[in-house]
């Protein structure tokens, strides 16, 4: 059975005032899964929008993303795409997203997902999100990133990858620290509720980053 992983939250704050400005969140471009991936990426952008948040993802149409980026503009937020330049020339990028940040490479894409950024989300995603999400994790680690990161587990899609990180903390190759790095909702209308309980985290962190 799964354990709790993180800090999850299951509440909701009237009133909720955080301070976070700009938001960064990985997801799928895939087209081809269910619904409920989709409503979440829906709900999600809603949110945000709903607390002045502006919303930094991967630029693309289709799929989470284009779902995510098109509610926002529909609901008369902000976005910005952040696209590698090859991507644009096959015509993967968003059309009415209208701030858009053309890159070298996915490497300097990751770089630029997280510059000014108060809070990273993962909504469910294929290898290019997980990538994100575990580099993220990894930079955390590092005291590198130091801003919350929320974990959307939309139909336990993430259980797998939460089971694992949990044992990479049991089996010492994590300490029981870094479980404060991300938390996790199942329910993406609590995810700014995440991140304004995320447990303090900053470059101190580098001090515990390996275990001896």
């Amino acid at each position: 059975m799964l354990k709790t992983i993180g800090w999850t939250f299951a509440f909701r704050m009237s009133n909720l005032n955080t301070g976070i400005k700009r938001v960064c969140v990985y997801c799928a471009s895939s087209n081809q899964v269910a619904k409920v991936y989709f409503d979440a990426a829906e709900t999600l952008a809603i949110e945000l929008v709903k607390h002045g948040v502006t919303v930094v993802y991967g630029g693309g149409a289709k799929g989470l993303m284009g779902k995510l980026a098109t509610t926002v503009l529909e609901h008369g937020g902000h976005v910005v795409g952040i696209m590698p330049h090859f991507m644009r020339e096959v015509e993967w990028a968003h059309k009415q997203v209208t701030e858009f940040h053309f890159v070298a490479d996915m490497h300097e894409r990751k770089k630029k997902f997280l510059e000014n950024a108060d809070a990273l989300v993962a909504l469910p995603g294929g290898v290019g999100t997980l990538e994100e999400l575990l580099e993220a994790l990894t930079l955390k680690k590092l005291g590198l990133f130091t801003r919350p990161i929320v974990i959307v587990n939309t139909n336990n899609y993430y259980d797998p990858l939460l089971l694992i990180l949990e044992r990479s903390v049991e089996e010492g190759f994590m300490g029981i620290r870094h479980r404060a790095m991300w938390s996790v909702v199942t329910d993406a209308t609590d995810v700014m509720n995440a991140i304004a309980n995320a447990p303090r985290w900053d470059e101190d962190a580098i001090r515990f980053a390996a275990l001896t």
